[in-house]
């Protein structure tokens, strides 16, 4: 499967390709349609890549920049208690403070996080992109061990 873009920019998923025409998804809305070949041209971006691009850029950042459940709670106490300085976050969190700085740097790198001063020190807080992100991964769907699920 490759990725292909329409003469107006838009890319597809390459299902099928025939002599006049292909059969491209869209990997967006899950759509697919016959376009004219000669309105398609080859885009150096994997299908993978393509079909990922279906999420939302603030999930799609979040999702490729927290490695780990650890990471991704400390997104979630700062978005529950706000910004937060580098001492509170280091005294109520169980990190060293060079695994802290790393993560810290990470997620500032991916615009998830950004640096902010709180009572004359460092801190942190959440950036826009991030809190829409969570926002999106934290509405009310059942999770798979939830007891009050059970009929």
């Amino acid at each position: 499967m490759n990725t292909v873009e329409d003469d107006t920019g838009k890319r597809y998923l390459l299902l099928k390709r025939s002599d006049d025409a292909s059969l491209v998804r869209d990997p967006e809305t899950g759509n697919e349609c016959y376009i004219r070949n000669d309105r398609l041209e080859a885009v150096d971006q994997s299908a993978l890549e393509t079909a990922a691009r279906s999420v939302p850029d603030p999930v799609l950042t979040l999702l490729t920049n927290v490695h780990d459940a650890e990471t991704l709670g400390l997104l979630i106490e700062l978005a529950e208690r706000g910004p937060l300085g580098v001492r509170t976050l280091l005294d109520a969190y169980d990190f060293c403070e060079s695994d802290l700085h790393g993560r810290l740097t990470v997620l500032s790198t991916a615009g998830l996080l950004e640096e902010t001063e709180l009572a004359g020190e460092r801190g942190y807080q959440l950036t826009e992109d991030c809190e829409v992100a969570l926002e999106t991964l934290r509405t009310e769907t059942p999770r798979l061990d939830d007891p009050s699920d059970d009929p």
